[in-house]
C-alpha cells in the first residue's frame, strides 16, 4: 500500500505525519535493509520534493540476545534474560549458564542520513535518520576460569573470545529521527556556534555553488538533564569526510603557494571556501592556515571573494 502524501513537510503537523508515516515505512518494506526502496517511499510522500541519501556512519553495535548453537531464539534482549534468571545474583547467574549452550549476539548498526530540500536557505531542508541494524552471533555467554563481577560485566564484557559475526537474519531499517533543520538552528539547542556556523555559509561563496545539505549533515546528539527532559546538540559532519585532504600545520606558505593551497583543496572537496568550513570542524586543517590567510590579504594579495573575505576577517576578530 503507497503511503498518502505528505502535503506540508515543511510545517509542524506535515513532519509530524511525515514521522509517523516513516517510522511505519521502515517495518513494513517489502525489503527490510533496502534503503533505496525506502527512499522510492519517502519519494511518493514528499510529491515534488527530491530526497537523497547523503551519507551513512557505520562502526558502532549494541547488545543483542540469545540464541542456542542452532540460531533458535532465546531471548530478544541478553540484559533482561540475566536479570531475570538471576534475580541480581552473578553468583546465582554463573551457576544457571555453567553448561548452557547459549550464543550472545549484538546487532551491528549504520546511520545512514537521508536529506530533502524545502527552500533555499542552508538550514531549509529535512534531515532524516535511519539505522540500519542487523543481528550477528558474537559470543558463547560461559567460558572456562570467567568469573563476571557483576550483571553489567556479564552481558557486554570488555576482552573476552569473540565469534565469527555470522548473521542469524537479514538487516532491517529502523526510523530514528525527522529534523526540520531551520527550526532546530532557530532554536537554544542548536547553539551559537552552530548557528554561526550556518550564518557564516550563507553569507560566503560556498551558497552560491551549493546548497548546504550537500556536503554537511548534523549529527545530534540526545541527552537527558535531572529531571528527565531530553536535550539536543548537533555539531556539523562533512559528507566527504573520508577525502578531507591535509592543509599544512607547521611552516604554512604565503602568497601565491598558500592561494593554490587553499583553492586545491577548495576544488577537492567540490565548492568554494570549503577550507573555511573545514578548518573550524576538522583537525586537518590548522588555524594558523586563516591567520596566514588573513595576513596576505591584509597586505598585497587578494585571492578571495570579498564576501568570504569579509567572513574571515569577522573570525580573525572574533575566532
Amino acid at each position: 500500500m503507497v503511503n498518502p502524501a505528505i502535503t506540508h513537510p515543511g510545517d509542524a503537523r506535515g513532519t509530524t505525519d511525515l514521522a509517523i508515516a516513516l517510522g511505519s515505512a521502515c517495518t513494513t518494506l517489502p525489503a527490510p535493509g533496502d534503503l533505496n526502496v525506502l527512499i522510492a517511499v519517502l519519494r511518493e510522500m514528499l510529491p515534488g520534493i527530491e530526497p537523497r541519501h547523503a551519507l551513512t556512519r557505520g562502526g558502532w553495535h549494541r547488545l543483542g540476545g540469545l540464541v542456542d548453537q542452532d540460531g533458535q531464539r532465546i531471548a530478544h534482549q541478553i540484559l533482561a534474560w540475566a536479570e531475570a534468571e538471576s534475580g541480581g545474583d552473578i553468583d546465582e547467574l554463573l551457576l544457571k549458564v555453567t553448561d548452557l549452550p547459549y550464543i550472545a549476539t549484538r546487532l551491528n548498526g549504520q546511520n545512514h542520513y537521508l536529506v530533502a530540500l524545502i527552500g533555499p536557505g542552508p538550514a531549509d531542508f529535512l534531515q532524516i535518520e535511519v539505522e540500519q541494524l542487523q543481528e550477528v552471533q558474537d559470543r558463547h555467554i560461559n567460558a572456562p576460569d570467567w568469573f563476571p563481577d557483576s550483571i553489567a560485566e556479564f552481558v557486554d564484557p570488555l576482552d573476552f573470545p569473540r565469534l565469527e559475526p555470522r548473521p542469524l537474519g537479514p538487516p532491517r531499517l529502523l526510523f530514528r529521527r525527522l529534523l526540520r533543520v531551520a527550526d532546530f538552528m532557530a532554536s537554544r539547542e542548536a547553539g551559537a556556534r552552530l548557528q554561526r556556523f550556518a550564518r557564516d555559509w550563507e553569507r560566503c561563496s560556498a551558497q552560491e555553488s551549493a546548497h548546504f545539505s550537500e556536503h554537511w549533515v548534523l549529527a545530534i546528539r540526545e541527552s537527558r538533564n535531572r529531571k528527565g527532559a531530553t536535550h539536543l546538540s548537533a555539531k556539523p559532519i562533512p559528507i566527504l569526510a573520508s577525502e578531507i585532504p591535509p592543509l599544512p600545520d607547521g611552516e604554512v606558505a604565503r602568497g601565491a603557494l598558500l592561494a593554490n593551497q587553499i583553492h586545491g583543496f577548495d576544488r577537492a572537496l567540490g565548492y568554494p571556501f570549503a577550507w573555511y568550513f573545514h578548518m573550524l570542524t576538522s583537525p586537518k586543517v590548522s588555524h594558523r592556515l586563516a591567520e596566514a590567510v588573513h595576513a596576505d590579504l591584509m597586505g598585497a594579495y587578494a585571492y578571495l571573494p570579498a564576501r568570504d573575505l569579509k567572513v574571515l576577517r569577522d573570525w580573525y576578530q572574533e575566532p
